[in-house]
């Protein structure tokens, strides 16, 4: 490939016979560059798109409507994009040199303005250090902290709709200690998930959950130890969140899958050592009580000022819109401090952070055994669980993330007491008291969104994913000695214990009818031709509907739920605890065993099988909807396998009035003898609807097949 502009002494860019660009470097700082360069190349305009909404500026340079105007006021209240200054300062010498590097690589490709920017009028800004913390910033909140905040306000709204405690506790373990309804019965919240208000845009990804796992050389067929990774993130997105490169260093070669705009080697392998990351439903978000007046709020036996911070959103053909913040050490309020009453102010741990991350990120590089890069990547600000393997056989996992450490008396679900000093952070958790193991005996290390706080000295996790995936998953590592195929069969393996577990209270009540016999029969699985999986899941919409209703949500409201938000998705597990015990507070009076029966008669055979029903349209980030399916920037729809509660995830919701999902968008897995990564994208290199690379790898991806990068020829 020729490269254009400056181009650094020894850095030289080919594509292999998938599309993947090989960049082949004499030191970092040439790498760096390169990678910035071919971020820019390949997705110039996805970079540019996630940074406009970083900033809260789709309204100014894209688009104006209603739906954008509100993205970006939320996008504004973040701040991700504000208070760098200080971050950049804490950048180590190297990495400032790297990500300066990198910057310059990008800016000589994004010079090159692609055509929809053209029409739309815009004309993308250099990339600096600003925004690749930007990057850091959003990457680590978007759906994944956020979902956690969703629950706690959820909590707040059920109390304030009268939901009892006994109901509250069964729910949610641990919530209602000290729980004082009267004062939360006083707090006028601003935004709800009932009704939700948030309107997101396109760019920006979704996370949702992931699995990860790596097998020790003492339990691998081939000797070697083993790694793989499947982030389960929106899939039905183009460009693909992912995007991949082989970075050729003298010593060295790095096959990494990283983001556009973020410098670094974010999940992948060298030489020697393989990582991955799942998220890790880190409680990393709390919300203080604020008691206001005359536009103070009250700290002990005084009241002080705001910080109020005041934002212009431009707006293509129409007149400014003015917005007004209040913070405090507590986050950034939720209404108006001038509005006397009790508000809430919401904090997420991280964001203000940044620099923490390019350091970590940059130290992967020197880091060559699974021990090293746990101490790496525990310096990560934002919550992923590492899983690593080396060369050496050895394996390890590490949690990352900025945990508070919290008033012993703090649920994690309550908001606490603003004016109690008390009731503030006290800091965060050290690296080496969060879940971590090295080498354990099982021989097995496997991470799909589970609690794993028995690993740690601390509990930073109270609202896991269910365990049902993590538990099929080992269960089928443990069997016997594995290798690379047994990976693969994982990567596609769509049995739900999940329906399993809940199959077991249902078969006996099951009715000798055609739906009756016809779930009897299933095998658990969300194959695309699966009826059983289609009957399953309709069950199990009207058991949540006949469980919850009445006991104080209300149809309606779980209707939007299910429907129109992210709560039955993420966090299940709660909600299933409940579904399969014997005895409950929501259960009443009644019989487990008659909620399934009642929740049974009003399912119906319709003959559609999981494929039918279970279908994504995988939309352009900045065309999508907007023109004919021929014109080929949308693409579909392309059935995905799997459900919530398989290895192979293939769930589909509605979210803010569009479809999203959440299903396997990468694929990673590695053996450690040898120097190949195996992997599979769901999309392709490129974000041009006109390039041969724009869906290259999607019929790979969606027959469970896989690449294989290694180090060119020279």
């Amino acid at each position: 490939m020729k490269l254009k502009g400056d181009v650094p002494t020894g850095v030289r860019v080919d594509r292999d016979e998938y599309g993947v660009p090989h960049i082949r470097a004499e030191n970092l700082t040439g790498a760096y560059w390169g990678m910035g360069y071919c971020h820019a190349l390949d997705r110039g305009m996805q970079m540019s798109l996630m940074r406009l909404l970083g900033q809260g500026r789709v309204s100014e340079c894209l688009q104006a409507t209603d739906e954008t105007i509100e993205t970006d006021i939320f996008f504004r209240r973040m701040n991700w994009a504000g208070r760098t200054s200080e971050q950049v300062s804490q950048l180590t010498p190297d990495t400032r040199d790297l990500v300066d590097a990198y910057c310059d690589g990008a800016n000589t490709q994004l010079a090159r303005r692609p055509w929809e920017f053209r029409i739309l009028g815009y004309r993308p800004e250099p990339w600096s250090v600003d925004d690749a913390l930007l990057m850091a910033r959003m990457t680590g909140y978007l759906t994944l902290a956020q979902s956690q905040g969703e629950i706690e306000r959820l909590f707040v709204e059920m109390v304030q709709a009268g939901v009892d405690d006994d109901r509250l506790e069964a729910l949610f373990p641990g919530s209602t200690s000290g729980l004082d309804r009267n004062l939360l019965g006083q707090v006028v919240l601003g935004e709800r998930i009932v009704p939700e208000g948030l309107k997101w845009g396109g760019a920006a990804p979704r996370m949702m959950a992931s699995n990860n796992w790596v097998v020790a050389a003492t339990h691998s067929a081939t000797g070697h130890a083993l790694f793989a990774n499947d982030p389960h993130l929106e899939v039905n997105r183009l460009p693909n969140v992912w995007v991949e490169q082989v970075i050729e260093l003298p010593d060295d070669t790095v096959i990494t899958a990283n983001m556009p705009g973020m410098p670094g080697a974010l999940v992948g392998r060298k030489r020697d050592v393989a990582w991955g990351a799942t998220y890790t439903f880190m409680d990393a978000v709390d919300s203080w009580i604020e008691e206001c007046r005359d536009g103070c709020y009250r700290r002990g036996d005084n009241f002080e000022a705001w910080t109020e911070r005041r934002e212009t959103i431009f707006v293509k053909k129409g007149e400014p819109v003015e917005v007004a913040f209040y913070e405090n050490t507590h986050g950034v309020l939720d209404g108006d401090a001038t509005e006397d009453g009790f508000h809430l102010a919401t904090r997420w741990a991280p964001s203000e952070s940044g620099a923490a991350t390019l350091n970590a990120v940059t130290d992967v590089w020197g880091a060559s055994t699974a021990g090293d890069l746990q101490h790496v990547l525990g310096r990560v600000e934002t919550s992923w669980n590492w899983v690593i393997a080396d060369s050496e056989g050895h394996i390890a996992y590490q949690m990352s993330g900025l945990c508070p450490i919290r008033n012993p008396a703090a649920t994690g679900f309550t908001p606490m007491p603003g004016w109690d000093s008390d009731w503030d952070w006290k800091g965060f958790v050290s690296p080496e008291a969060l879940p971590r193991c090295f080498d354990p005996p099982s021989g097995v290390i496997v991470t799909a969104n589970n609690d794993l706080n028995y690993l740690g000295e601390s509990s930073p996790i109270n609202m896991p994913m269910g365990d049902y995936r993590a538990r099929r998953i080992e269960d089928v590592l443990t069997e016997a000695p594995c290798d690379l195929a047994t990976f693969r069969r994982l990567h596609v393996d769509t049995f739900s214990l999940q329906a399993s577990e809940m199959m077991g209270i249902l078969a006996p009540v099951l009715p000798d009818t055609g739906v009756g016999r016809s779930l009897a029969e299933w095998d658990m699985s969300y194959d695309l031709e699966s009826t059983g999986a289609v009957l399953f899941e309709s069950f199990y919409r009207e058991l949540i509907l006949e469980m919850f209703a009445p006991g104080g949500f209300g149809e309606v409201v779980i209707n939007h739920l299910l429907d129109v938000t992210g709560i039955f998705i993420d966090f299940y597990a709660n909600f299933d605890r409940i579904l399969t015990a014997p005895s409950s507070p929501w259960l009443g009076e009644r019989t487990l065993e008659s909620v399934y029966r009642a929740a049974f008669d009003r399912v119906s055979d319709d003959g559609r099988c999981w494929g039918d029903v279970n279908h994504v349209v995988f939309e352009n980030i900045l065309m999508g909807g907007k023109l004919p399916r021929w014109a080929g920037f949308d693409i579909g729809p392309v059935a995905l396998r799997g459900g919530r509660a398989t290895p192979h995830q293939g769930q589909i919701y509605e979210s803010a009035g569009r479809k999203t999902s959440f299903a396997p968008s990468l694929r990673l897995m590695a053996d450690l003898g040898d120097d190949v990564m195996h992997t599979s994208l769901a999309g392709g290199p490129s974000d041009r609807r006109f390039s041969k690379l724009y869906t290259s790898e999607l019929d790979r991806w969606k027959r469970g097949g896989y690449k294989h990068l290694r180090r060119l020829a020279r």
